[in-house]
């Protein structure tokens, strides 16, 4: 953990949430125990929800939270959205997917490939219909090729790629693309059988910069995670927190640990750590 420092509750202007394994009290919502407490602060506080998913995605946990004047950060911040309005938006090139998609192609493993609110896949599967259930989208189905067709067509590209294969063939592909692709994309393991790849010149943290205020530091930030995505966030902001279900180097860059993500740990930190 970083050195603690002391919390100064009129020091923080905003707080940012990661969402799958932080916010989340179960697979697809927050508990009633988290909404009365964001409640009680977003008065006070501007509340941000940050993930790697996408806008509808999130909007439904947003409106729930009682927090649809604030915008969201999707896709690890390749792209943020203010109501209706895209504030950022910046995709992959569309040669980088195409080259991702041959390598993937050698070791079987499926792309799910995602821009703004469009989510493509090639086959139904036990991971497509999880992320169904949990993040309230519906997939198109339809061959990768023709996906990255119809968007050279349409000159657009992704801001996200999800690779999904098993524990054996993620762990022979991941070093290698890291090798081929790391200079130029964000990979990272979300577990064992999924990679998620994402614009190098985009993070969670970047777009939080952007969602400054003028006059506004990032040490007025207090900011919640679990991941690899949410490393640079947590050890950036003035005060990072991991919830205790965190990976290691995550809660090793942290100012504190709060309870797992199925214990409220956000919720339960507000309560203890902003009483205005």
């Amino acid at each position: 953990m970083k050195n603690l420092i002391p919390l100064k509750k009129s020091n923080f202007k905003i707080l940012c949430s990661d969402i799958d394994g932080t916010l989340l009290s179960n697979q697809n919502d927050v508990s009633n125990f988290t909404v009365s407490e964001i409640a009680r602060i977003k008065n006070v506080l501007r509340i941000i929800l940050v993930s790697a998913r996408m806008p509808q995605s999130m909007t439904y946990l947003q409106e729930r939270l009682g927090l649809g004047e604030e915008p969201i950060i999707c896709y690890n911040g390749a792209l943020i959205m203010e109501g209706e309005n895209e504030i950022f938006s910046r995709t992959m090139p569309l040669e980088l997917v195409e080259g991702i998609y041959r390598e993937a192609k050698k070791y079987n493993i499926k792309l799910g490939l995602y821009f703004k609110t469009e989510w493509y896949v090639e086959t139904d599967s036990a991971r497509v219909q999880k992320e169904t259930r949990d993040t309230r989208a519906t997939p198109v189905f339809r061959a990768t090729a023709t996906t990255l067709s119809d968007w050279k067509v349409r000159n657009v590209s992704a801001h996200k790629i999800m690779l999904m294969g098993t524990k054996e063939s993620t762990d022979q592909i991941f070093p290698l693309l890291v090798k081929k692709f790391g200079e130029q994309l964000h990979l990272y393991r979300s577990n064992d059988t999924l990679i998620e790849v994402a614009p190098k010149s985009v993070s969670k943290l970047s777009a939080i910069k952007l969602l400054l205020q003028p006059g506004q530091s990032l040490m007025e930030v207090i900011a919640f995670g679990d991941n690899y995505n949410d490393l640079e966030m947590i050890q950036s902001v003035g005060c990072g927190v991991a919830v205790k279900n965190a990976r290691a180097e995550v809660k090793v860059v942290a100012d504190e640990v709060s309870l797992k993500n199925t214990e409220d740990g956000v919720a339960h930190w507000i309560q203890q750590n902003l009483i205005f």
